[in-house]
């Protein structure tokens, strides 16, 4: 039996896969057949893609990157 090398996803992926996984039009199991990863995994996307995007919204000053 061989084994699968670790894979590592990208962020855009990741949250591809928990913004359709948040739609609620198809089940996790659907989801991870789909993507090919497992539905535990969609599940701690979906967790860090809801904790986290309150960051992107925040009242957190801009960061102005040409400084005058």
């Amino acid at each position: 039996m061989t084994r699968r090398t670790r894979r590592n996803y990208s962020p855009t992926f990741k949250a591809q896969v928990a913004i359709a996984a948040l739609k609620g039009e198809e089940t996790l199991a659907v989801l991870a057949q789909h993507f090919d990863v497992h539905p535990n995994q969609i599940s701690d996307w979906m967790t860090q893609y809801q904790e986290k995007s309150s960051q992107v919204f925040g009242n957190a000053p801009a960061i102005d990157p040409a400084p005058k």
